[in-house]
């Protein structure tokens, strides 16, 4: 799988260069994923403006890796999702189960949003 990641202080955005994720990729997704995890920077915002389609089985993956993320204190942000790809993933009824945002920008919000309202709950 192509991917291109760009880490900021707060953040890893991860952009899929690919146009299609079968489920043959799901494990390449779920490892770059878990790999953030164990990092210092943990949030991870999942720009999908060039995915046209996906199987099922990679939108459930990612409904749980957003579960995984959140259980360890961190955020995972879908953006940029293609309309007929969000339409699909509606119909699925997942696009409700999944942190989706319009646009990067807004993403960038949801994480440092959550970020701080971690923090506001440690002390």
């Amino acid at each position: 799988m192509h991917v291109k990641i760009d880490t900021k202080e707060r953040f890893h955005v991860i952009t899929i260069l690919e146009t299609s994720l079968p489920a043959n990729m799901t494990e390449d997704l779920r490892k770059t994923l878990d790999d953030f995890l164990g990092s210092d920077v943990k949030n991870a915002i999942l720009n999908l403006e060039k995915v046209t389609k996906m199987d099922q089985e990679m939108a459930l993956a990612l409904c749980s890796l957003q579960e995984r993320y959140y259980e360890n204190q961190a955020s995972l942000v879908i953006c940029c999702l293609e309309k007929g790809l969000e339409a699909w993933l509606d119909g699925e009824e997942l696009l409700e189960l999944m942190n989706v945002t319009p646009t990067l920008s807004e993403a960038m919000d949801i994480v440092q949003m959550e970020e701080i309202e971690r923090e506001m709950f440690r002390d």
